[in-house]
């Protein structure tokens, strides 16, 4: 008796068929030139990817600094114009509380790196005492732009 489910043809062979698929006895799996053309691919994409970062990081630092420097400039404007002299180490704006805590210099990632300079001159009549005017970072390498980060 034939199976309502089953054509006429496929009841005369049987239930399965015997043939075997034509890739069935090709072992599966990525052939050598597959995975060198997804290599390249992967290369290009990095070897455009990177340069990007590391641009991208050092702008990113670059901000870093400019915002640091002018936070401790303006603490030490501050603490000259209240204490009507100006401080004579980077750690008086810390004590006095005009900063919470030393920045990190972002391209040397250290806290004494800063370099104070000391100036003569005085912002105010009031001003009785002389000391640091500016600061500078202490990093070496050189901006974007081509200027020293040492002379922002």
């Amino acid at each position: 008796m034939v199976s309502p489910l089953l054509s006429p043809r496929s009841a005369a062979e049987g239930p399965a068929s015997s043939t075997p698929h034509p890739c069935a006895d090709r072992r599966s799996g990525f052939t050598l030139i597959e995975l060198m053309i997804v290599m390249i691919i992967i290369g290009v994409l990095a070897a455009i990817a990177v340069p990007a970062y590391v641009q991208n990081v050092r702008h990113a630092r670059e901000a870093v600094l400019r915002e640091d420097l002018h936070t401790l400039r303006s603490a030490i404007d501050a603490y000259t114009i209240d204490k009507q002299k100006a401080p004579q180490s980077l750690d008086d704006l810390v004590r006095a509380g005009y900063l919470k805590v030393m920045p990190k210099d972002p391209f040397t990632n250290r806290v004494d790196t800063w370099q104070p300079v000391q100036t003569d001159a005085l912002q105010s009549l009031d001003q009785t005492d002389s000391g640091i005017g500016d600061v500078h970072s202490g990093a070496q390498a050189l901006a974007a732009d081509g200027t020293a980060y040492n002379t922002w």
